[in-house]
């Protein structure tokens, strides 16, 4: 047995640690916290000091046991979770829950799993920081408090399921409001001007007007100004300048980088830079500061120097601008600056480029440039043509890295030919285009993070699971919509003759992008309505403030969860009794047919339209279309729906009709459902349309092959090409040509997914229909139905009991609720037996 015994909160991490320590350490791993709040109730004891109830989760337990039987055997146990609060807060429930001896626990933390950074952590051990561990509790305690008060306040004057949170509400709001500008939005036109000069040299570039005009006619009559006039350089700037290089990415930088040039998610950023860290080789990836060590700015020279030159060299400090920054002490960095790549996953190599890049270009040398300013003049009117271009003359970081932007009408500047004052230049054309003015762009993943992180909403380790939470409560949604087609008018003067055209071109694209679904917008003005304080930009970043004030040891967290819910919870009460039911009801107008009111709300299956009012017995309704909502459709859009179900006729002896379901328009033919192709209008479509449609689909079931005496289809879904057999898609890849399997391409792909499942499945109890899978990352599954249970690495599934597997589930599956009907029968059968 081991004299030490060192616990992070990672299987990963704890790999790479063991291969820095001794045969004298044994590095064993929580995965994760070991204790929380209960999920079945509030857990916290309000009138006790707003005490948490924590307790250790059942699949943990056989985990704790282990631990504390290695921790009553070790001289010293180590707690070396993250050095942040969520690692102050693992630390010290390992301390409580495993009972440990105070005299022989020492806790270590560490910026980076190197193993002179291990070394140094065990030479300067700690207590465990109970103000970090009070500002953990804080958060999670007022998070809980928010989320189990104000949901069921949704479910009653909203809709049931749904979900409120501080940080969540307060995103959910952003984007809504952005939405709301976009709809709100009128664009006006007005018309560039550009031209195209060559020198005397007979080099080509262009110059712009540096107004707009309004209309098409002032634009022609300066274009008719322009005919047979001649044109000078009349003044030349120069002057040198510079591109200096951003800074060492922090949490949130390095998630709004990742986004705008990986095109990765931000969850899946944050993911990737896990196992990074975890396998030493980058620094701790939840930091706020943008510091790097003197160690780290030495060895960024040191690799500076010997890849690119002494000139390429700049150490420079960096001062950080985060509201509130606090945890790690130093940016993300990788801590090797001699390995440029890494020979590992592709998507982790990818972000690692990216990390490596951005903290060797912050310590080099800035970019020198020399920039050039034009005016050019006519001979017969006063209107001014401006050009600018730059020349590179040293790259410096731009060797190496130049950062990202948001921005989509950000224009690169180009080079200038040689010019000279009074030189005369020649015309080949300018164009007026007809330009309209645009409204806010909608929010990508990375430009929330950096409106959160400039409001001091939230804080690094929140930002990625309150977008996935946002999303997979479809408050919001990734946009889809490519954007529609829109006519503009350019007219070009050439040869001394201005003609006009017509040009195409794509505007509102959302591919992406994050778009408020209706039930997001109703819970939000709702919350914004009801609980105004909680969905303040302000007092959403004075709480973080607050947090951060307790982990300084500055504040009570006691006091102030008081401070807080002594105004929150009557706030509740009061909602609760008086507020009225929120449907998102908007009136459109009336039915020209019936005369009846035409209005749109969300209904319980989701935004549907309604004619008649409510008292009205023969009303009807229609759901709206998956690219309708109830913030911006028209009257004429919501009749149309009404249309539906439309019969088109008969094929095959079955008839064909054409409707609007849950998940979208469709047409149905006898038994057999086929969704309309993305963008077309359910009343667009004739029985021509349908028959084709019908046919594609008829083919597309027909077998292509058999196998076992069961007929084999293919077909095309959301994850790619498949075939089907016998009830199971099997997906196939591009090394088989997808439009001509052969039989033998089948049985190959059959036979392999086959085998596949067999080398996966690790208990079948088919009588009770149940089984135990391996599952990812060397965990397992119990499956039952739709219950599904992940299991920790810990637990060893292949010794798992079939008594043990359904008590784990029992555990797992919600209570039942009970319907009024079922209390009503209970209460008239108690009646009858007294």
């Amino acid at each position: 047995m081991a004299k030490n015994l060192v616990i992070v909160e990672s299987p990963a991490k704890a790999k790479t640690i063991e291969k820095f320590l001794g045969k004298d350490y044994q590095v064993e791993s929580s995965y994760g916290h070991i204790a929380d709040l209960p999920s079945k109730e509030i857990g916290v004891d309000i009138e006790n000091g707003f005490k948490p109830k924590y307790q250790v989760s059942s699949d943990k337990k056989a985990l704790v046991k282990k631990l504390k039987d290695l921790s009553k055997s070790a001289e010293t146990v180590w707690l070396a979770s993250d050095e942040d609060r969520e690692g102050e807060a693992i630390a010290w429930h390992l301390a409580e829950e495993l009972k440990l001896d105070k005299s022989k626990t020492k806790r270590i933390v560490f910026h980076e799993i190197t193993k002179t950074a291990i070394q140094k952590a065990i030479e300067n051990p700690r207590t465990i920081d109970y103000n970090l561990v009070n500002a953990q509790q804080a958060r999670r305690v007022l998070d809980r408090l928010v989320g189990y008060e104000l949901s069921p306040v949704l479910w009653k004057k909203v809709k049931s399921g749904l979900s409120a949170g501080r940080v969540q509400s307060v995103s959910v709001r952003l984007i809504v409001e952005r939405e709301r500008d976009i709809q709100n939005f009128n664009a006006e036109a007005s018309y560039s001007i550009t031209a195209e000069f060559v020198n005397e040299a007979g080099k080509s570039f262009k110059a712009r007007l540096p107004k707009n005009f309004t209309t098409k006619q002032e634009a022609q009559d300066f274009l008719n100004k322009n005919i047979g006039s001649e044109y000078k350089v009349t003044d030349l700037e120069t002057k040198p300048g510079k591109k200096s290089p951003a800074a060492p990415f922090t949490t949130s930088t390095l998630q709004q980088e990742a986004s705008r040039k990986l095109y990765f998610p931000v969850g899946v950023t944050m993911m990737l830079a896990q196992r990074l860290y975890e396998a030493g080789l980058i620094t701790y990836m939840r930091t706020d500061s943008v510091n790097l060590s003197q160690e780290a700015m030495a060895a960024a020279e040191a690799e500076i120097t010997k890849s690119y030159g002494k000139e390429y060299s700049r150490p420079r400090n960096y001062a950080t601008k985060s509201k509130g920054a606090q945890e790690a002490h130093e940016a993300i960095r990788p801590t090797d600056m001699t390995r440029h790549t890494v020979n590992i996953d592709r998507d982790q190599a990818r972000l690692y480029d990216l990390i490596w890049k951005r903290t060797v270009a912050s310590q080099m040398s800035d970019a020198k440039l020399e920039r050039t300013n034009v005016k050019i003049e006519a001979n017969n009117h006063k209107e001014i043509f401006a050009a600018s271009g730059e020349v590179l003359l040293f790259e410096g970081f731009l060797k190496v890295y130049l950062e990202g932007s948001d921005d989509e009408d950000v224009e690169q500047e180009g080079m200038l030919p040689a010019l000279k004052v009074n030189e005369k230049l020649r015309n080949n054309y300018i164009t007026a285009t007809e330009r309209f003015s645009r409204p806010p762009a909608r929010y990508t993943e990375a430009a929330l993070v950096k409106k959160l992180e400039e409001l001091g909403i939230g804080r690094p380790s929140t930002y990625a699971p309150t977008i996935s939470t946002i999303i997979s409560r479809n408050y919001v949604e990734k946009g889809s919509f490519e954007g529609q087609e829109r006519k503009y008018a350019q007219l070009t003067l050439k040869a001394g003759a201005v003609s006009e055209q017509q040009l195409k071109e794509n505007v509102g694209s959302d591919k992406g992008k994050l778009v408020p679904t209706d039930i997001g917008m109703i819970v939000n003005d709702f919350l914004v309505n009801h609980f105004e304080t909680i969905l303040d930009y302000n007092f959403t970043a004075k709480v973080e403030q607050d947090f951060d004030e307790i982990a300084s040891g500055n504040e009570d967290w006691t006091k102030m969860m008081n401070d807080f819910y002594s105004h929150f919870h009557p706030n509740v009460i009061d909602v609760e009794k008086n507020a009225d039911r929120e449907s998102g009801e908007r009136i459109l107008g009336t039915d020209p047919e019936s005369g009846k009111p035409v209005s749109v709300r969300l209904g319980k299956f989701g935004p549907m339209a309604q004619i008649g009012d409510a008292e009205d017995e023969e009303k009807r309704f229609a759901s709206l279309l998956p690219e309708q909502n109830i913030g911006s459709i028209t009257l004429d859009e919501a009749l149309g729906l009404f249309m539906l179900p439309k019969t088109l006729g008969t094929y095959k002896g079955e008839e064909v009709e054409v409707n609007n379901g849950r998940f979208g328009p469709y047409v149905r033919f006898g038994k057999t459902f086929i969704s309309l192709p993305k963008g077309m209008d359910p009343l667009d479509v004739n029985f021509e349309v349908a028959s084709k449609l019908i046919a594609e689909k008829e083919q597309a079931d027909a077998p292509i092959g058999v196998y076992q005496n069961e007929p084999v289809q293919k077909g095309v879904g959301r994850f790619g090409p498949f075939i089907k057999w016998n009830g199971m898609f099997i997906n196939v890849n591009k090394k088989y040509d997808f439009d001509n399997l052969s039989q033998s391409d089948i049985v190959t792909l059959i036979e392999d997914k086959l085998q596949k499942d067999r080398d996966k499945l690790i208990h079948n109890w088919e009588d009770e229909g149940i089984r135990v899978e391996k599952a990812r990352w060397g965990r397992s599954v119990i499956l039952k139905g739709k219950t599904k249970i992940e299991l920790t690495k810990d637990v060893d599934a292949e010794k798992l009991t079939l008594d043990q597997v359904k008590t784990l589930i029992e555990e797992k599956a919600p209570a039942k609720k009970t319907t009024k009907k079922a209390t009503a029968k209970k209460t008239t059968a108690k009646t009858k037996k007294k």
